[in-house]
Formats: structure tokens, sequence, C-alpha cells
């Protein structure tokens, strides 16, 4: 299912080995023969044949944007992109205005040459690990050997865009884990930034403390590329560390519970290769991790009082009754939330965070990215008990990250006996983007076995 990488196609469109319009007609012919019309919520053909022939124009003088000039993206449909209606994975937002001006991220993208195609499938208003949209469907995780799989959320369709093979690259979002999942689950790379490292202009809340922008793409280099040219770089500056200079940190506090035995197996087998290669690796006990997810059960959490707050008059209005229930339901637990637990809340974080990155240090975090590969959609939407169950355990890992604001790039490790992938995420603590790329750099064939 892998086509060409992100990186590889920008080499071979500058060397005119590619053509930047033919490879826009090839997205959308792999996008009518893909048969699942879940993916997009909308394609934008006369946009990125547009700016695949602008493309063409300015590799053929040979005057490249960027080196990224003319390679096909897909964007999670949270950002603006002029002229068209940002719906969230929502239909009540339908009859809003369009978008008067594209996000601030995708007209980066637009100025280094990115040809976009398109508006990705997602969990509505991004509040879900699983997937799951009743809306425009459910896009298909393309892994596997039997019955159909979640493709994880919220950023569903940008993990399975990349996985199928029709896109090489494709931006999201992350507030609990909605990059780092889906990357998981379907056997792709995910890159979370820090809070702050992208700009936010033009993308759709969810949490405006805890959102996060980030790639998805086959590699770690092409992660790595596609960073440094949506920042206006002319090339990256990172670079892989040596890895006798690495150092992890594996918790044994909670992110380990309840692991399925491939997620377990995987992650020993490349934590024994990581070592082998001369990574320092230390298991450490990890309370706070514990102590985030007490919080959360004693206090509520960030997340849903801010979304709540987004979505306010939507689930206290008509609104509400077409909109996903599960999603209207988790909204609406947050209203148990009072000011002094939204105070503690944050003071506590401030706490956490110093405690956590003050054990971390320079090292690196490691463990699963999630406890269990991609269950199966049928039960999951049958039985709104056995969705809130699984997603709570799917977002688990993750969502610590984000409440301690953490950065992390999830690499695929292998797959279970049913050939669904299983993910091994690196973290570090938030501003460190550039260390865990660097690691990941040169981690990433040693995770992958």
């Amino acid at each position: 299912m892998r086509g060409p990488s992100a990186t590889e196609l920008g080499q071979n469109l500058r060397k005119g080995k590619a053509d930047p319009v033919e490879l826009a007609e090839e997205v959308f012919a792999r996008i009518d023969a893909s048969g699942d019309k879940a993916i997009f919520t909308e394609t934008l053909k006369p946009r990125a044949l547009a700016e695949a022939k602008a493309s063409r124009k300015r590799l053929k003088a040979g005057s490249p944007a960027s080196l990224l000039d003319g390679v096909p993206i897909g964007w999670k449909d949270l950002f603006d992109l002029k002229d068209r209606v940002t719906t969230a994975g929502s239909v009540v937002l339908k009859s809003n205005a369009p978008a008067k001006a594209d996000a601030a991220l995708v007209a980066a993208a637009k100025g280094a040459g990115l040809v976009s195609v398109g508006c990705l499938n997602m969990t509505e208003f991004a509040y879900s690990g699983i997937g799951l949209n009743p809306h425009y469907g459910t896009p298909r995780n393309p892994n596997g050997t039997g019955p159909a799989r979640a493709p994880g959320g919220s950023s569903s369709a940008s993990g399975v865009v990349v996985a199928a093979g029709i896109l090489p690259l494709s931006i999201g979002t992350d507030t609990g884990g909605s990059i780092r999942i889906p990357a998981a689950f379907n056997g792709v790379v995910g890159y979370k930034s820090s809070t702050g490292h992208y700009p936010m202009d033009g993308v759709f809340p969810l949490s405006r403390t805890l959102d996060t922008l980030g790639p998805f793409a086959h590699s770690v280099a092409d992660c790595v590329l596609a960073d440094a040219v949506l920042r206006g770089l002319t090339k990256p500056k990172i670079k892989a560390a040596p890895a006798k200079g690495l150092e992890l940190l594996v918790p044994e506090t909670v992110v380990f519970d309840d692991c399925e035995d491939a997620v377990l197996n995987n992650f020993e087998a490349s934590i024994a290769r990581v070592k082998k290669a001369g990574v320092k690796v230390r298991r450490i006990k990890l309370p706070v991790l514990q102590d985030v997810l007490d919080l959360a059960a004693r206090r509520g959490h960030i997340l849903g009082a801010e979304a709540l707050a987004v979505h306010w008059d939507r689930v206290h209005g008509p609104d509400a009754e077409r909109m996903d229930a599960r999603v209207v339901k988790r909204i609406l637990m947050a209203e148990k939330m009072t000011a002094v637990d939204l105070v503690h809340v944050l003071q506590e974080r401030k706490r956490m965070i110093a405690a956590a990155d003050a054990l971390v240090g320079d090292a690196l975090l490691a463990f699963p990215t999630t406890p269990h590969v991609a269950m199966p959609v049928a039960p999951l939407e049958a039985d709104h008990d056995v969705f809130f169950r699984n997603n709570a355990k799917t977002l688990r890992n993750t969502t610590i990250g984000n409440f301690l604001d953490w950065c992390g790039v999830s690499i695929p490790n292998g797959t279970d006996a049913d050939a669904m992938p299983t993910g091994f995420l690196l973290s570090a603590p938030h501003g460190r983007d550039a260390a865990i790329l660097s690691a990941a750099l040169t981690l990433e064939t040693l995770i992958r076995g």
C-alpha cells in the first residue's frame, strides 16, 4: 500500500523525473480507486490542479519554492482552506460562511509549493481517539486480515490516507493523542509538536491550551522535512543523533497496564535492538503519570472544560440532535467541573510539568503509543458503553503527554497475529522538538526491526 515518500517525490520532481500535475491527477485517481468515500470530507481538484500547474512552471524554470514543491498533501478538516466551509467533521457547521483565507499553516504549505488536494475526515469536532464519524462515514483502516478496524482518532483519515498510499503526507491535530493514535493504528509515523510550535490561526479549536499540529508520513525523515518546509527553512537543520549519546527512560507506571501481548512483545523487541545499538535505557517509576489520571478522575480535565466552552450553545440547543451522540455526551461530561476544579487542575498541571521535566532531564521517554491495536469497528458502533471503555483506554498513554505538554513521535514497530500495527512512542518535554526528531531519525530503523 505504501507509495513513494514525500522526500522521494520531492527529489524526483526537482530532477524532472516526475510532474506535479500528473502527480495530482494520480492522487485523484487513487482516491477514486480506493472506493473509500469516507477518507475525504471534500476533495479540491480545481485548487490542486492550479497549484500543481504553478509548481510545474517553477520547477521547469529551475526555481522550486522548497524541497517539497509539487508534493501533494491533505489537511484534517479543522484547517481553513480559502473559499470552503470548514466542517470539523460535523454537519452543523455547513451553513457557516466559507473561509476568507487559508489557515496559517496551509498558507505556509502553499508558499512552499505543496499541492493541497482536499480535506480529510475526522471524528466530529476532534473529540475521540477511536475515529468514528456517523456523518461522513468512518475511514477504513487499510491494515489487518479480519473485520474492519478503527482508524484511530481524531485525525482518522489523516492516518488512513498515508497508510493506504493515497498521499505521502497529511497534517493533523493532536489534543489528547489525535496524531499519535491514528499513526499507531495505521502503521505510519506521526509527529505531535510542542504547543506553539506551529501557528494555530485558522484551525478550528478543541482545547486552545492543549491543541497541537503535526504531520503524518511514511518515515521520520519525511516528518523532519515537512517540519522544516512548513516553518520556512530551505532544508532541515535536524540531523540524526549518535545512538550512544541517547538515553531512553521507560516508565513503569500506568503505560504498560493492560497492554496486549503483541504490544508488549513488540515494544520489548524494539528496546532490545535499541540497547544493542548502544542507547542507554533505564526503567523508572514515574508516579506523576498516575497523578495525571487521578487528577482528571477527581477534578476533570482542561480539554473537557475548553471543549464545553467552544460548543456550549451547540450542545444546549437544537444542533445537539444533529451531532454524534457520543461526542455530545463527552462534551457534556465537563458540566460536572466547577470553577474551583479548573483552577485546581491548572495549578496542579504546572506543578506536575515541573516535576516530570526535572525527572526526565535531557533523556527521552519511550513506551507503547496505545495499549492495544486498532479494534473492530462494528462493536464500537453498536454499543456506546463499549465505545467509551475502548476510547478511554486508547487515549490513556497519549493524553498524559498532552497534559504534561510533551512533544512526541509515534513509530510503527511491528504487527500482531492479525497484521494490525503497533506503535512505539518517543516523547520529550515541551520545546525539545529538535531533540525528539533527531533521536527518532537515529532510532527509527531499530524500532521498526
